[in-house]
């Protein structure tokens, strides 16, 4: 049997290796990221999004709860790191950008794969649900904060929002999904929107390791100590709750479900944030840095601590 940490470093060791190249591509090079980040937000994440809501196979009933465990999810951590943020002075670009960081993770790179390994075909199916419930809130949610940060009238921002494919992809999902006409997987439709979808996510790696070759880490390594407490304690607790509540008939379903509210900063708030915000500052360090390295420092952080995770969940004790 597969031990989790073997589970765990299998998972994280090609996140690093495309975090290396990039990180290699900008010292050599001088990338600029922005051109990618639109790449990502108009094209590549919305094919990644309409492939995974489309193609999953669990049944009605776990969907659902699935959709509104993930949902109410967000929903807790959202308002305790608002909070958070207002009781310790955080406004605008600041506290939209440390929302991002603490509220959402990586669910689909790191988190599928996890699943997959630690609980075989049912948590692969589990976390792949959850992925795309989770993703498409970054993407609407997420992007709805991120552009918030512009100071601009709520009712402007969510127009703005709609102008971005993404939240579109997310309607025509499950829409398609609803009304059973979601073509074959083996069409040429869905394995065009695979293929593309699919790069995403080195895509979006690549991104953060040119953010994290331009980051002055010693001004933003201090800050990563709230978001990574946020990931790996607030946040799986406040999972834990949401699955006792909605009471989960499966076990396996339950503590993947544990397992996924426990994954670090994820890749997307990069995005955002270099498109967004990448010239607003905090204690000396621009919002990228502070996102790139609050990623970086979390997955390397991930590794211990989602192995003991994986134990505490496996014991049946937790849920």
């Amino acid at each position: 049997m597969t031990s989790p940490l073997a589970i765990i470093v299998s998972s994280i060791v090609p996140i690093l290796l495309i975090l290396a190249a990039g990180f290699a591509l900008d010292r050599v090079q001088d990338v600029d990221a922005g051109p990618l980040s639109t790449l990502s937000l108009f094209v590549l994440t919305p094919a990644l999004v309409i492939h995974s809501i489309t193609l999953t196979e669990l049944g009605a009933d776990t969907l659902l709860r699935i959709l509104l465990g993930v949902g109410a999810f967000i929903a807790g951590l959202l308002a305790v790191s608002w909070l958070y943020g207002r009781a310790t002075g955080k406004t605008d670009a600041v506290l939209n950008t440390f929302l991002l960081v603490a509220v959402f993770g990586n669910t689909g790179a790191l988190g599928i794969p996890l699943a997959d390994f630690a609980y075989g075909d049912l948590g692969r199916q589990t976390a792949v649900l959850f992925a795309a419930v989770h993703g498409s809130l970054v993407f609407t949610l997420g992007l709805f904060i991120a552009l918030n940060s512009e100071d601009e009238a709520g009712v402007v921002v969510l127009k703005r929002v709609f102008r971005y494919p993404l939240v579109y992809a997310v309607g025509i999902a499950v829409i398609a999904r609803a009304a059973g006409v979601v073509p074959a997987p083996d069409s040429s439709l869905m394995e065009t929107l695979g293929l593309v979808g699919e790069a995403s996510i080195p895509v979006m790696l690549l991104i953060l390791g040119i953010q994290l070759s331009e980051t002055e880490y010693r001004g933003a390594l201090s800050m990563t100590v709230t978001p990574t407490l946020f990931r790996f304690v607030v946040s799986p607790l406040v999972g834990l709750a949401v699955a006792v509540a909605l009471g989960f008939q499966n076990a396996v379903v339950g503590e993947v479900f544990v397992l996924l509210t426990a994954m670090p900063v994820a890749v997307a708030p990069v995005i955002f944030v270099v498109e967004f915000a990448s010239e607003t500052t905090v204690g000396g360090v621009r919002l990228p840095e502070f996102v790139s390295t609050s990623v970086f420092v979390t997955t390397l952080a991930s590794i211990p601590i989602l192995t003991v995770v994986i134990a505490l969940l496996k014991t049946g004790l937790v849920i």
